[in-house]
């Protein structure tokens, strides 16, 4: 299918972290950088970087494929604009700064966002003394029913933690104080979907009660006892990453209640990643409740400076890697991994939904 590209495929208009200065660039050449900037030093990093660009650009033009034939021009757009996500790269001593969509389907801003989490968050959920981890479900749903299920959960969310609010601010007991996101997976031999919260509350009392209220609210028609879960969180930056996630798991086993003895490979099934993605598209996908919003440090917050010095880097889809444009270097030198490139040349499901 031919593909309308939205975007500017030589990224000029798209670096948004990296503002060119209006006559500047003619005369005497200067970018404004925004952040800290990668260390060029830290191999590891840089290869990340590639692995997670190519899963996107593979995953963007199959979803790109997709909403042009449902007549999604919205989607078709932003799908774009993140497969242009880093395609200019600025580099200037051992540092590399490049533009973020800032989309949430995007691996590579994934990551950035998940390390800007930690750090606004770790240091609160340290001071919760004994916190726990709570899972709240209800029954898969199929994808007719995906965008109701989707606001059911985040409504009978809601409803608990006014309702303890509330009570709290007439004397009558505590709050809710936590983090929570919603995540939604795709079961590809039921063809279901099952949209369920990830939580971490203060304190066990908090876990049971949020549990006993789930259940009230939903009843055993539309969920079990046996489906919700909690434990303490014994790791607090581990189970903080657990909930500072994708919206779903990119990468699926099709058996996946592992009741096949055969090796069947893992698949990407990206109708249903489709689905999963607009269903969310109107809810915030990680947030707090019960405490005001921290504050951002000063050493935290984006730096800005100028360059006259630099190198452009430009990233190159056959060659899967960003190429010095002057000196024709390659960046990170990332071989994909023979079950990756399998993975994304041969198992990419573009029916199953």
């Amino acid at each position: 299918m031919k593909r309308h590209n939205n975007s500017n495929s030589s990224g000029q208009n798209s670096l948004n972290t990296l503002v060119q200065k209006g006559t500047a660039i003619m005369n005497n050449p200067v970018v404004v950088v925004r952040g800290e900037g990668t260390d060029m030093n830290n191999k590891k990093a840089l290869k990340g970087r590639a692995k997670k660009k190519i899963i996107t650009n593979k995953l963007m033009l199959a979803l790109i494929d997709l909403a042009y034939k449902i007549g999604d021009k919205i989607s078709v757009k932003a799908f774009w604009n993140t497969y242009h996500c880093q395609n200019r790269l600025i580099s200037s001593e051992n540092k590399l700064y490049g533009k973020y969509c800032k989309n949430r389907f995007c691996t590579v801003c994934n990551s950035i966002r998940k390390a800007e989490m930690i750090h606004k968050y770790l240091p609160v959920l340290k001071t919760w003394e004994q916190p726990y981890f709570v899972v709240l479900t209800v029954r898969s749903c199929s994808k007719s029913s995906l965008l109701k299920a989707v606001k059911a959960v985040i409504k009978a969310f809601r409803l608990i933690v006014d309702k303890y609010r509330k009570r709290s601010q007439r004397g009558r007991g505590f709050q809710f104080v936590g983090l929570k996101s919603i995540e939604c997976n795709f079961n590809p031999q039921r063809l279901s979907y099952n949209p369920h919260l990830h939580v971490i509350v203060q304190n066990e009392e908090m876990a049971k009660t949020l549990i006993k209220e789930w259940l009230a609210i939903w009843t055993r028609r539309y969920t079990s006892p046996s489906a919700q879960f909690m434990r303490p969180v014994e790791n607090k930056e581990r189970d903080l990453i657990e909930i500072i996630k994708y919206e779903s798991k990119i990468i699926r086993e099709y058996d996946v209640d592992k009741k096949s003895k055969l090796k069947i490979p893992y698949k990407i099934y990206i109708a249903a990643l489709y689905n999963i993605f607009i269903a969310l598209k109107p809810y915030r996908i990680f947030d707090r409740f019960g405490f005001d919003r921290p504050k951002k440090d000063k050493v935290y917050q984006k730096l800005e400076k100028e360059l006259d010095q630099f190198q452009n880097w430009k990233y190159e889809p056959d060659k899967m890697d960003w190429v010095e444009v002057a000196t024709g270097e390659a960046l990170t030198d990332y071989v994909v991994p023979p079950e990756l490139q399998e993975l994304l040349d041969n198992n990419i499901d573009k029916e199953l939904q």
